[in-house]
Order: C-alpha cells, then sequence, then structure tokens
C-alpha cells in the first residue's frame, strides 16, 4: 500500500494527535533556544548593554481595554453559555494553530450544542504564541479580531467562520487584517464601520498581549488545551480518549443531579458596553 492511500485511512482523531505531537516537539526545540537565548541575555547584561534588554523585556500584563464581557482576572477571558451550567470547559487555543483547527472542526458542535443545552459554560483563552515561533501576525491579527468579535456581541459565529477558513500554519494571511474583516461579512450584524476600525486600530492589542502573558505563566506549552472542570482531557481524560459522544458522556456525568444553566445568566453574545464586565474570576479553573 502506497504512503499517499495510508495517510488517506488515518482517523481524524489520529491526524489531531500527530498535529499536537509535532506541535509540542516544536515548542520543546524552541524553548531550548530560550534557554540559550536567556543565558546571552544575561551575558549581555554583564557586558554593559542590560540596560535596553530589561527595558525591551518590561511589559504590562494589564490591558488597557478589554472586549465586552470578558470575565476572570484582568477580564483574560471570554465566555460563551450559561455561567451557571454545572460544568466549565476551558479552551487555550490560538487561532492559527493547525491543531485548534482539527479539535474544532471534530468537537465544535458538539460544544456548542452541549452549551446550548445548559450543561456547559465555555471559557476561551485567545493565546497568539505562533506568531513568536514562526514569524508573522495572524495570531495576533486574529486574537484582536476575535476580542473585536467578542466586543460587538458575535464572538461564537465570528470564532466559527474563523476556524472554517483557517489558513494553513506557515502561510499568515491573516497578517493582513483585511482578510479578518471580510470573514465578517460572513456573521450577519458584525461587518461593520465599528468592527473595521476595532481591527485595523488593533483596539484589543493590549489584551492579547495580556492573554498571552498569562499562557505563558500557566505551566501549559501547546494549543489547544482543554479542561472541564480544571481538569485536563485532550486528549485523553484519564485512560479515555476523547471523543465527541465521550465528551458528552463526561459532561452528563459532571451535570448529573445538578440543574441546568440558564441562557440568560450568560450570553455567547453579549450587548457590548463602554467598559468590560467582570464576574467571579473562578469560573476560568485553569486562568
Amino acid at each position: 500500500m502506497s504512503e499517499k492511500n495510508r495517510d488517506g485511512k488515518r482517523t481524524a482523531r489520529e491526524r489531531m494527535r500527530d498535529e499536537r505531537a509535532a506541535h509540542e516537539s516544536k515548542v520543546a526545540r524552541r524553548k531550548k533556544l530560550a534557554v540559550i537565548g536567556s543565558v546571552l541575555a544575561v551575558l549581555a547584561i554583564a557586558a554593559g548593554v542590560g540596560f535596553a534588554v530589561q527595558n525591551s523585556r518590561s511589559s504590562s500584563d494589564t490591558p488597557k481595554a478589554a472586549p465586552a464581557g470578558t470575565i476572570g482576572n484582568k477580564n483574560l477571558v471570554i465566555p460563551d453559555g450559561p455561567a451557571n451550567a454545572p460544568a466549565t470547559l476551558t479552551v487555550y487555543e490560538d487561532a492559527r494553530c493547525p491543531a485548534c483547527g482539527a479539535f474544532e472542526h471534530q468537537f465544535g458542535s458538539t460544544v456548542d450544542q452541549l452549551q446550548d443545552q445548559g450543561k456547559l459554560y465555555g471559557n476561551y483563552h485567545i493565546v497568539s504564541f505562533i506568531d513568536r515561533h514562526d514569524g508573522g501576525k495572524g495570531s495576533k491579527n486574529g486574537a484582536n479580531a476575535l476580542g473585536c468579535a467578542q466586543d460587538a456581541g458575535y464572538f461564537r459565529a465570528y470564532h466559527d467562520v474563523l476556524y472554517k477558513n483557517q489558513p494553513d500554519e506557515t502561510v499568515d494571511p491573516w497578517k493582513d487584517k483585511s482578510q479578518l474583516i471580510a470573514l465578517a461579512k460572513q456573521v450577519p450584524g458584525l461587518d461593520s464601520p465599528t468592527f473595521e476600525a476595532c481591527v485595523n486600530t488593533n483596539k484589543f492589542g493590549s489584551w492579547v498581549s495580556a492573554v498571552e502573558q498569562d499562557f505563558d505563566k500557566s505551566g501549559y506549552t501547546s494549543t489547544p488545551t482543554i479542561l472541564l472542570n480544571g481538569k485536563p482531557i485532550y486528549p485523553k481524560n484519564g485512560d479515555e480518549e476523547i471523543s465527541p459522544d465521550n465528551l458528552v458522556k463526561w459532561v452528563n456525568e459532571a451535570a448529573a443531579g445538578k440543574p441546568l444553566g440558564t441562557t440568560g445568566s450568560a450570553s455567547a453574545s453579549p450587548a457590548p458596553t463602554s467598559t468590560a464586565v467582570e464576574v467571579d474570576p473562578n469560573q476560568s479553573p485553569a486562568s
């Protein structure tokens, strides 16, 4: 059997596992280089250029502005679904990440259904580390655009559109913000001068940076990182591999005997306001 035929018979789950393994290997190599870079930075400080190096590293992890409806410490998390649902799904994802795309393609409709049933509350951490590793601007631009969509009340719909139109990781067409604006036309009600200005001016750039800094401190090193009520479930929950059926089973187990969440407790499309709305930061167990 040819290589081409063998590849064609791989399951979606195997492809996700391979993509994640490849990505984690890449991250590990980059971390080794980062250690070498840190040593060189220390030597540079000793040589008298430490002041410039230190200044280049200094940045605030508190955003100047956050999208409407964001939650948690410093409003870094985008919620989706009812806040009083009995289970919380925490998702760390990068819109430029192919493994995140594979996860969304396989599990997105299941997650939406569980949220709409009042069983699941989604907490999304929109990180942007692929730009740093692979070069480009697509992760940061995409994260800012998702923040703009959240601010306008269309996070879930725009989130789905981005992943349905996700480019190859190495191409990075989203460095051109006009492409992100063009995709908004697929979400009725989102395309507007306000959204375009938000994307073009990088309105939530400091928020994007703060979310990434929070991810760097979290101890997680790859995306997607998925947790159910604070427990990692991707690619496995204990000895069980994740699948749409297993995800439904695990959420139902977590929801057993508990009241379902009500739609009015939190909205997947919050009405935009001038300031971010903060709720209990403990709603996001991994933030």
